[in-house]
């Protein structure tokens, strides 16, 4: 067994691929917040291959965050040199590498540190991996909010931000203040004209304190929209003990992920870049399709195998795409009702492209779990399946299995498998939506109320009957037989 850190990569067994180059040969370029699984396993790796190659040495990253699970990355990372052993997993092989792009990390709660960093020249793009849920965007309007209690906290500290947009905001009042260069903000979270949305938040929160500074923001700053993929597990100790286990790795924190992986990225850059495409980013004018195809077809896909599978007590993703039930499900929603929403991808068929998701979801190396998929659904349907229902209703096509979606979503919600098991609460509003979803067992309608989800959909006489049927069939039928009832199974 070989603890993991920059003095023993040389120990590692062969198989392993470790960094080419040193610490040393880097310098910082990159403010990274959010050092979740998905960072280290994306963009992280993209950065690692390239200082393989002896390129972008320059844009080595620091990280940083708010929350208290980024306390637990930096004293996980920090006795390991903040090197990640990534192993990537597919059905006939597993490869492992350590990569070696983060230079240190910046604790959440020394907020002075963190814009110190963010004013610094070397720093020239700010990236971000909050989740979909972070960006403080009222689900009704789609648009930010500064009325949220944490931003509105922000507006009345403008020298102490907490949240990653004030900080980013105040980062960039001290450039302007010092004549420096504003850095891009580049926003890799699954959330459609993510670039937009984040330039939405850190001008929002700037206007709060200065108009002259949002406008100077929008003017100056950059905030390229970018599409990104790669099934990212979370770590637990079962992949603790299979990178000891498999590759002789003690790791705090290591990533486990599938072979496939994405970034297609829009070319607007106000402060230089790293040579992304060299290591296989594709950048584009307009990253729009590419935006609908990810995020419909595969996160939109995520949703509808969550909730009928957390129902019938699946626990792994593979096992739910090989349920007979939510398999066909998956192909129904899919080839009917989300893939016809999809806008021409250049270069892509979209058959194609829905066969490797099914693929990908299919391989049961990952350990991708049904609890992960259902986690923050108020923040998910809104994105990831809402959108798909109000783009058929306006095309007059059919919401049937958008509406049993959202109906299994609503009875997943009530808090028992069909079993009896306690579903364990997932979602930042839980208690608010196992009452609604209590009173939808009588009054279907009810759960619908939920306008800050569902907006206008929620007020459509067509979306609500077949909502409030599929639901009805659910109780009734119980979630296989409703599921076999409305697949013809």
């Amino acid at each position: 067994m070989t603890k993991l850190n920059r003095a023993n990569l040389a120990s590692l067994q062969s198989g392993i691929a470790v960094p080419n180059y040193q610490a040393s040969d880097l310098k910082p370029g990159i403010l990274h917040f959010g050092l979740g699984n998905f960072h280290r396993a994306h963009q992280a790796v993209y950065l690692d291959a390239l200082f393989n190659m002896g390129k972008s040495r320059d844009w080595g990253i620091i990280g940083t965050g708010v929350r208290p699970a980024d306390r637990a990355m930096h004293d996980a990372l920090k006795p390991q040199d903040w090197l990640t052993t990534v192993v990537e997993q597919e059905v006939n092989v597993s490869r492992a590498r350590v990569t070696g792009a983060m230079l240190g990390m910046i604790p959440p709660e020394d907020r002075v540190a963190i814009v110190r960093q963010l004013a610094d020249p070397a720093i020239r793009i700010v990236s971000i991996t909050v989740t979909e849920g972070g960006y403080f965007i009222d689900p009704a309007t789609g648009q930010f909010n500064p009325e949220f209690p944490e931003i509105a906290a922000d507006g009345q500290n403008p020298d102490d931000p907490h949240t990653v947009f004030g900080l980013i905001a105040l980062g960039l009042k001290k450039r302007r203040e010092a004549g420096t260069k504003p850095f891009t903000v580049m926003s890799c979270d699954n959330i459609p004209h993510n670039g937009v949305v984040a330039r939405n938040a850190v001008a929002g929160v700037a206007r709060l304190w200065d108009k002259g500074l949002a406008d100077w923001i929008i003017a100056n700053a950059a905030f390229p929209n970018g599409m990104v993929d790669r099934i990212t597990p979370a770590t637990t100790d079962r992949e603790r003990k299979l990178c000891a286990q498999d590759f002789g790795v003690e790791d705090n924190w290591p990533v486990y992920c599938e072979e496939f992986i994405q970034w297609v990225l829009e070319d607007s850059f106000c402060s230089g870049r790293p040579e992304l495409e060299a290591a296989g980013v594709q950048f584009v004018v307009d990253v729009t399709p590419f935006e609908f195809m990810k995020i419909r077809i595969l996160n939109g896909g995520h949703a509808a195998i969550a909730y009928p599978a957390s129902l019938l007590d699946v626990h792994f993703v593979h096992d739910a795409m090989n349920h007979p039930l939510v398999g066909a499900f998956f192909a129904k929603i899919e080839r009917e009702e989300i893939m016809p929403t999809v806008p021409p991808v250049p270069g892509v068929v979209l058959d194609d492209y829905y066969h490797l998701i099914h693929r990908r979801f299919s391989n049961p190396k990952i350990g991708d779990t049904i609890p992960r998929l259902a986690f923050d659904g108020s923040n998910r349907q809104p994105k990831f399946i809402v959108p798909v229902a109000r783009d058929m209703l306006k095309a007059g096509g059919s919401i049937d299995s958008l509406a049993f979606e959202s109906a299994l979503w609503c009875r997943h919600c009530f808090g028992k498998t069909e079993s009896g098991k306690d579903i364990t609460a997932g979602d930042p509003i839980w208690p608010r939506l196992t009452d609604l979803a209590a009173k939808a067992k009588a009054d279907p309608l009810a759960w619908l109320s939920m306008d800050d989800v569902y907006g206008d959909v929620g007020q459509s006489d067509v979306f609500r009957k077949a909502f409030a049927r599929s639901l009805s069939d659910i109780w009734s039928k119980g979630t296989a037989g409703a599921l076999a009832e409305f697949v013809g199974a």
